[in-house]
């Protein structure tokens, strides 16, 4: 009787072990929702990135602000929950003298694509630029701006790119 109880009990806890998926665990390097990645060149020679030097940008109705220094590429985070997203970019938004501040309102029109990536990671968006107006700008600063790449699935490439 001993036999079988210990046979029963080794059963009982190799199969729970069994019933455990990879699934559970979302592990570190799987894909999420990619953020917006906005290049940077000169608007007079279009070939050239372009660093820029005291930005300040944050996404219209946000409290949150963030500071770049010396960068040529930003990557921005897209509304899952809406078809669009708007952020203001300060160019000298880190000193402390206000009237040299040039803003400009950049607006990013996009469709959502969820995807159901696992049970432990949930569902990621991908967006899909709008063709005709996926991407404007107030055009204070910024010269030319144009859609490099519509679809934004990943965070490799650029999609948006800016010539100031």
């Amino acid at each position: 009787m001993k036999k079988y109880i210990i046979t029963s009990l080794v059963l009982l806890l190799a199969v729970s072990f069994w019933n455990c998926e990879k699934d559970d665990i979302c592990a570190e390097t799987t894909p999420t929702t990619p953020k917006l990645v906005i290049e940077f060149f000169d608007k007079l020679n279009g070939d050239n990135n372009k660093n820029l030097t005291n930005l300040q940008y944050f996404e219209i109705n946000s409290t949150d602000t963030l500071t770049s220094n010396a960068v040529s590429t930003l990557s921005i985070p897209l509304r899952t929950t809406e078809s669009s997203t708007t952020f203001r970019l300060i160019l000298n938004g880190n000193d402390n003298d206000l009237t040299n501040d040039i803003i400009d309102d950049i607006t990013i029109n996009y469709e959502r694509n969820e995807i159901y990536v696992s049970r432990a990671c949930g569902y990621k968006t991908n967006f899909i630029l709008n063709e005709l107006d996926g991407f404007t700008t107030t055009n204070n600063w910024i010269f030319v701006s144009g859609i490099a790449n519509n679809i934004i699935d990943n965070e490799d490439e650029t999609h948006v790119k800016i010539y100031f």
